[in-house]
């Protein structure tokens, strides 16, 4: 099984509108990401752009419509596209969500929160294992943003995916602003939760912007709507993460209301910042 091997530097999700500009020269980024279902077509100018950037770049490919944590068996023919697409590309990583999106022959446009249950730890790590075994390379399992909490949950979350990567090998992906989107969501600390969390199997990061909203009783709610900027309190987690874990692959996730080229490349150059800060630090 092919391990995940970004290198520790920041990338940015890949928007077809920014290519002309980023092929105009090299950029400071390690790593570029795309959606994986925008890809499983066999030509075109989007399969064009990436196999120039791919030429450069290292690349992520991230995975929306698996569902990994639904009831029902994996989409096979989904899973084999997949495997198309990978093998095509041999992408440094590959990663999927600890969610479900489909159910029978209905297909929801959402990343849709689990249970953590006995039961649903065995459905997750049997379908992780079954994605990890056709693609012969390692899955990471990216924690949820999540709205509501399950009654029958009767596993912490951070110990869920724990032990999902126990039983399957697999990587994980520390999404911090759905860290910070929870915690503030269910009324949690996520200094309390990233003390848990198992950073020893965290292969990449994700960061991205969110709104701010007020629930039906008046209580702040927080939307992983990755369409602004990177918050402040979500870059000093961050910083605490990297100060723990050493340099690590970074993501700027920004999918809605997209900005100019200049805009996500500066992101990415303050998570370059941070990330270099760290090896200077763990240097000295």
């Amino acid at each position: 099984m092919k391990p995940s091997r970004l290198p520790a530097r920041p990338g940015v999700g890949f928007k077809p509108e920014h290519f002309t500009s980023i092929d105009a020269g090299p950029q400071p980024v390690g790593f570029f990401e795309v959606h994986a279902e925008n890809y499983m077509g066999a030509g075109g100018p989007p399969h064009a752009k990436l196999a120039r950037l791919r030429e450069d770049y290292a690349l992520s490919v991230h995975g929306v419509g698996l569902s990994i944590g639904a009831m029902q068996p994996l989409d096979r023919d989904h899973l084999l596209r997949l495997k198309t697409l990978c093998d095509r590309y041999e992408p440094e990583s590959f990663s999927e969500h600890l969610a479900w999106s489909s159910h029978g022959e209905v297909f929801l446009n959402d990343l849709l929160p689990l249970p953590y249950t006995e039961e649903t730890l065995a459905r997750v790590a049997a379908h992780v294992s079954e994605v990890q075994d056709t693609l012969g390379r390692q899955m990471l399992l990216e924690n949820p943003a999540t709205y509501l909490v399950f009654e029958e949950s009767t596993i912490e979350e951070t110990a869920f995916l724990r032990e999902i990567v126990g039983r399957t090998g697999c990587g994980l992906l520390l999404d911090v602003n759905n860290v910070f989107v929870a915690s503030i969501n269910h009324n949690l600390d996520p200094r309390a939760y990233l003390a848990q969390f198992p950073l020893e199997a965290v292969r990449e990061i994700h960061l991205s912007g969110h709104s701010e909203t007020v629930d039906d009783a008046g209580a702040p709610l927080l939307i992983d709507s990755h369409d602004t900027p990177v918050k402040d309190p979500v870059w000093a987690l961050y910083d605490e993460v990297i100060a723990r874990t050493g340099p690590m692959a970074t993501l700027i996730e920004w999918d809605n209301d997209v900005p100019d080229w200049p805009i996500l490349r500066s992101e990415a150059e303050a998570a370059g910042a941070i990330l270099s800060r760290a090896a200077q630090s763990r240097a000295a």
